[in-house]
């Protein structure tokens, strides 16, 4: 999906909270937390980004127009800064306005907790989809993006190796954030009394063990916080979210139970997104990201991961996804995919070994595309 629509809508705002009417910031909760694992009265303006498969819109108005309805809308928007423009760029950044972060989901996500460690004391701007963080940043809506692209327990966030192709921004950090699944209910409901759990598909699975031994069943959500939301905005009696702490306190619920993931080593790695990338450097350590791919043959792959071998350079990470929009490759009677290859190594493009790789690569490989070189996050290492 290349290109995007715009609609209003209330199920996601930008800017601010729930209403104050759900606010804890006055109540204790009512029940006991118990740990398993680990140890104004006008309506906001809200606006949502949708994914369309088509050129052009409904109305056959082109992309150029439907760019402009969404600048038009962001700026008349009480609930957002304007959007700042490619002249206001350097002028924001050097009279210490907040950076603008885009992340997927609503308020209280993990992903939303990533942005803030990402960008301490950042404008952080959530987004229906993956797609309309992409589109934000290109489109100069917001400064940055900060998404998942993989999780200790749960893999690959294949949707966003896929954007990250199909977009051109550049890859400038990474951030890994420790994820500490909470129970959340409504004020007033006991463990004892709940039936059903809602969550992100990933949360639920990574509470397996707990989640069964509860008995409850599991209900799938596009994401954890948006659970939390749901769970409250309806005031369920027999139903609760796996979602953050931080959910909680947005959303006026109680903690139930906390710490509920199988396993305490539950980690999910960030991308930091923006238009320009950043000069490598080598007085630290860096990583870059490059996406590739090659003819069809007997040691081909081999051959190209043998350019870093050769050169004492560490791979941390190999993913590959189906060429999409390409027939399938006959050869030998038989039919294959073609493959993209995405590959993280430890070497910054300002050292002259890692642009040796790359050359070398080059000789062979039908497609090469750097995605970023950035330095490691080292918080949790």
């Amino acid at each position: 999906m290349a290109m995007h629509a715009v609609r209003l809508s209330p199920a996601t705002q930008l800017h601010g909270g729930i209403s104050s009417n759900l606010s804890p910031s006055n109540r204790k909760p009512n029940n006991p937390i118990v740990r398993y694992g680990c140890g104004s009265s006008k309506r906001c303006r809200t606006v949502t980004v949708l994914a369309s498969v088509r050129e052009n819109d409904a109305n056959g108005r082109d992309n150029s127009v439907r760019a402009m309805e969404v600048k038009k809308i962001f700026e008349d928007s009480p609930l957002l800064p304007k959007p700042l423009s490619s002249n206001k760029l350097a002028e924001s950044v050097s009279n210490g306005s907040r950076v603008r972060v885009a992340y997927q989901g609503v308020r209280g996500a993990y992903s939303e907790s990533a942005a803030e460690k990402a960008y301490p004391n950042c404008e952080a701007v959530p987004c229906e989809e993956f797609d309309t963080a992409f589109e934000a940043v290109e489109r100069w809506l917001v400064d940055r993006a900060v998404l998942p692209i993989e999780n200790s327990l749960g893999g690959s966030i294949h949707r966003n190796y896929d954007l990250l192709l199909r977009h051109n921004l550049h890859i400038v950090g990474e951030v890994k954030l420790a994820v500490r699944h909470c129970l959340l209910a409504n004020h007033g409901v006991n463990i004892e009394d709940l039936r059903r759990v809602l969550s992100h598909p990933q949360a639920l699975a990574q509470c397996e063990n707990t989640l069964t031994k509860l008995g409850l069943v599991r209900e799938a959500v596009d994401d954890t916080a948006g659970a939390a939301k749901q769970i409250a905005f309806e005031n369920l009696s027999d139903a609760a979210a796996v979602a953050s702490a931080e959910a909680a306190k947005i959303y006026g619920l109680n903690i139930v139970a906390e710490d509920i993931q199988d396993d305490c080593d539950n980690v999910t790695r960030f991308l930091m997104l923006a238009r320009e990338p950043i000069i490598p450097g080598t007085n630290r350590l860096f990583k870059t990201s490059i996406v590739f791919s090659l003819e069809e043959g007997p040691g081909v792959l081999f051959k190209a991961l043998a350019v870093f071998a050769l050169r004492q350079i560490n791979l941390t990470k190999i993913e590959s996804r189906p060429l999409r929009k390409h027939p399938l490759r006959a050869s030998g009677g038989l039919k294959y995919f073609d493959y993209l290859f995405y590959v993280d190594f430890e070497a910054s493009m300002a050292d002259e070994v890692a642009q040796n790789a790359l050359r070398h690569l080059e000789e062979f490989a039908t497609f090469l595309r750097v995605l970023g070189s950035y330095p490691v996050d080292t918080t949790m290492l």
